[in-house]
């Protein structure tokens, strides 16, 4: 089985996911440039935006990028014909499904990968045209699905014949090993570069992601089908009151509205939405994305020989 770095050409099988006001053009390219699949989040931009992040990302990189298309965003169609147009190498997707837009991707040579938790709807994308599937269990941060890493994997591996790789709970060697022991071709990460010297996130998130421990995390917004797996704070307390209280879901909505955003530029640690994965109790400094993305891989590796001895 290919790896996803020859597929794509690219050093290491590494994908950055698109996080949503934090995969800029200009963070992507740096992760371009260390060797992974630097991707552009489309959350949080419309069309006119995101063309010129892909200028940015272009200007700053000669290796291939992506960009991440949140299909619930109100400016996906014009996102997806600026996608087409751009001609841009890969596409992933996240929050439903990609399937009208991939004639015209097809049309112009873009590989695409949506992320999906459900091995049922990843077999409708195979049919589809899709080239991949990113399979991300609940582990990971942002927005998130029910089954684990661990359990999603292996019956996304047996049901498909298109490479699938691995998202959620990989943030070193080990678990990058981990997900190729159960089919998978590469992994998709997220939480472990939000540490990183070139992330764009205010220094205060960085720091609530180093003191991070193992259950720092916690999922709001199960009540009301909406769940985002973020750090602790002042916020999710009252949130997760609202929702014991029976709030519908325009009254949570309107209660985090803006809150991403007040912990990427802000640095409000307290009622700023700090999405992260449930690797954050792994993290322990601020290095360049370059280092993190050789560890991965020097890691992984000494895993796989640990185990064929």
């Amino acid at each position: 089985m290919k790896k996803i770095n020859e597929i794509l050409g690219i050093r290491y099988p590494i994908i950055q996911g698109g996080m949503a006001n934090i995969a800029t053009g200009g963070f992507a390219a740096a992760c371009s440039n260390a060797g992974g699949l630097g991707v552009i989040g489309t959350g949080g931009m419309n069309a006119e935006i995101l063309e010129e992040h892909i200028a940015l990302c272009r200007s700053l990189t000669d290796k291939p990028f992506g960009v991440n298309l949140m299909l619930m965003n109100p400016d996906a169609d014009a996102m997806a014909e600026v996608i087409a147009r751009e001609k841009v190498p890969v596409v992933t997707t996240g929050a439903g499904n990609p399937g009208k837009y991939i004639p015209a991707w097809k049309e112009n040579g873009i590989k695409i990968y949506p992320v999906s938790a459900s091995v049922l709807l990843a077999q409708r994308l195979v049919r589809d045209g899709v080239d991949g599937i990113i399979a991300e269990g609940t582990e990971s941060g942002g927005h998130v699905g029910e089954m684990t890493t661990m359990t999603l994997l292996p019956q996304m591996a047996d049901a498909l014949d298109v490479p699938v790789i691995a998202a959620g709970g990989i943030a070193d060697g080990r678990q990058m090993a981990a997900a190729y022991i159960l089919g998978a071709c590469g992994v998709q990460v997220g939480t472990c570069l939000l540490v990183s010297e070139e992330c764009p996130i205010h220094e205060n998130y960085k720091k609530a992601l180093i003191r991070a421990k193992d259950n720092s995390t916690v999922v709001t917004g199960r009540s009301v089908n909406a769940p985002v797996r973020v750090i602790k704070n002042r916020m999710t307390r009252q949130y997760i009151k609202l929702e014991r209280q029976g709030a519908k879901q325009m009254e949570l909505e309107q209660f985090t509205l803006g809150s991403l955003r007040k912990a990427v530029f802000d640095g409000n640690t307290d009622e700023g939405s700090l999405m992260a994965g449930q690797v954050c109790g792994q993290l322990k400094e601020i290095r360049p994305v370059a280092e993190i993305f050789a560890d991965l891989q020097e890691g992984c590796e000494n895993a796989l020989r640990g185990i064929r001895r």
